[in-house]
């Protein structure tokens, strides 16, 4: 049994390896591609002073030109070509992996806590399906909408996590009937999105939707970046600032109302918080599965089940993760890119494995 002095020990050392691993790999993102550059040149396009000493520069690049020119920031200097390329291809897609772990892991943490299932995530509860469903809606159906996706997909990833609730509710629920519940929902959008599909006049559609459907971060830029960032600052907030009532929950519900707890009211809107960071996630990246299972599980083996600990620990475990993902994705059969879903999927996948025959009593009714 460790104490909390080793506890916190534990979460500094996981804050300190997690901000090296993506500080590594984002070098290796920022370095590697068809314009190869050293870490020195991508160090100095970083913090060239002609885009920090230009408040232009700077704000068309996180602004776009839209919202620059909108702000009476109409022109931009001329910038280096490694200045331009670190800017406006590799910096965004580093900061998109580095939101999208923070989404997931804080997601799955949640729902892990909501449903007091360890093996819980948005991917197995249905909420990333559901999520990319309505993604997929907008991009064949409706592609006028395009600009609400995040809504979207947080309204999709809701319903579908209502349907999985109630599909698995029988005078209360269990973690096996929440998963199954979950498989059944997935199974049932993936056939939607297949047919979808089918429906599509132009290949290019069909392409974009099949990147979704894998989960990839290639081409994303700072469109992204502005879709997303606003979405994990707010759900990262609320979870930080409701540990206690995720800690409470662990408990169970008898223990939670003897504490003056309205359990099913907090257990929902709990569940909409981690519905808004799986919804934006997948809005901007598609179908990442297993991040969310991941992280929250390693994180709690190291530092506890408290609450505090575990988010902030996936905080910087989750970008961790999906940075080193990305970076393999790009390079492990170059020139082509894999979807890094695919590297997530096989790490995931084996993860669960591990955990199933380390603990033979998962499952187990």
């Amino acid at each position: 049994m460790r104490s909390n002095e080793q506890r916190r020990y534990a979460l500094a050392w996981v804050i300190g390896v997690s901000m090296l691993v993506i500080v590594i790999f984002a070098l290796i993102q920022l370095t590697a591609g068809s314009f190869g550059m050293t870490w020195q040149r991508a160090f100095a396009a970083i913090f060239d002073p002609q885009v920090w000493k230009s408040p232009t520069t700077l704000g068309h690049f996180l602004l776009g030109d839209a919202g620059a020119s909108a702000v009476g920031l109409e022109s931009t200097r001329a910038l280096t070509t490694e200045t331009l390329i670190v800017w406006n291809v590799r910096l965004p897609r580093v900061l998109v992996a580095v939101f999208v772990g923070i989404n997931l892991s804080v997601s799955g943490s949640i729902l892990q806590a909501v449903t007091r299932n360890e093996m819980a995530s948005p991917f197995l509860l249905g909420v990333s399906s559901g999520a990319g469903l309505a993604v997929i809606l907008i991009l064949v159906l409706f592609p006028m909408l395009a600009p609400l996706l995040p809504v979207m997909a947080m309204l999709g990833g809701g319903l579908a996590f209502l349907i999985v609730y109630a599909i698995a509710w029988n005078r209360g629920t269990s973690p096996v009937r929440l998963v199954l519940a979950g498989v059944v929902v997935a199974a049932i959008a993936g056939s939607i999105q297949t047919g979808l599909f089918l429906m599509a006049k132009e290949i290019s559609v069909v392409q974009n939707a099949l990147a979704w459907t894998t989960g990839s971060l290639t081409g994303v830029g700072w469109q992204q970046v502005r879709q997303i960032a606003p979405w994990t600052l707010v759900s990262s907030m609320i979870a930080l600032l409701t540990t206690r009532q995720l800690d409470v929950l662990q408990l169970g519900d008898p223990a939670a109302r003897s504490l003056g707890m309205r359990v099913e009211w907090v257990r929902f809107w709990l569940s909409a918080n981690a519905i808004i960071a799986a919804g934006s996630a997948v809005a901007v990246a598609g179908l990442i599965g297993f991040v969310g299972l991941i992280v929250p599980h390693v994180v709690r083996n190291l530092v506890g089940g408290t609450h505090r600990r575990l988010l902030i620990g996936c905080l910087f475990s989750g970008p961790a993760l999906l940075v080193c993902a990305d970076a393999g994705a790009r390079l492990l059969v170059q020139p082509m890119q894999l979807p890094v879903g695919i590297i997530t999927g096989c790490l995931g996948g084996g993860f669960f494995l591990y955990i199933m025959r380390r603990r033979p009593e998962i499952g187990k009714l």
